[in-house]
């Protein structure tokens, strides 16, 4: 089977606005043979810093109305799309999760990596304020100019809670990464 046998259109994706920080360079780089972590942006650990860091999303101004009642959120999804994934990245079939060799090779989808077929890339942040079409917001893992594909409020009820399993080797990196 093919994609082709499901779908048979065109899917047209517009940014409605764009990433602004100080981070020119992914923590994680995607390779022919895997994901690697880029020294350029110091340690796993030091990379973590990047949860309190903060960003800005400029959304085109023809979208204001779109942001009524965002305010009152304390937390939103962003997905946005990972446009520093070169073209050999997308078609990784396999790589060792966050780009750590000491872990198993596990197929693209069972992953969090950046490197995707299609990178639509999401994340969780917290809102710190808004000013017009302007979202200052914490904890945004994209780099400077990424497009950003949509916002979505974060309502934790609408996500499971319980029963939630993950592999342990996820627990393990999350462990290791101060995410629990």
């Amino acid at each position: 089977m093919t994609v082709n046998e499901f779908f048979s259109g065109e899917i047209h994706v517009e940014p409605i606005g764009i990433v602004k920080n100080d981070v020119e360079q992914p923590p994680l780089v995607a390779m022919e043979d895997g994901l690697h972590l880029n020294a350029a942006c110091g340690s796993p650990v030091e990379q973590m810093g990047e949860r309190l860091r903060t960003s800005e999303i400029v959304l085109a101004s023809r979208l204001s109305g779109l942001l009524e009642g965002i305010d009152e959120y304390s937390h939103l999804v962003i997905l946005y799309w990972g446009h520093a994934v070169p073209p050999h990245g997308r078609k990784l079939a396999k790589t060792h999760p966050a780009g750590l060799e000491k872990y198993p090779k596990q197929g693209i989808f069972a992953t969090c990596s950046p490197a995707r077929p299609n990178p639509v890339l999401m994340k969780v942040v917290r809102l710190l304020r808004r000013d017009g079409t302007h979202l200052v917001v914490e904890g945004l893992d994209a780099i400077d100019q990424s497009p950003v594909l949509d916002i979505k409020p974060y309502v934790a009820d609408m996500y499971p809670q319980e029963e939630v399993r993950i592999p342990a080797w996820m627990a393990q990196i999350q462990k290791e990464f101060g995410q629990r």
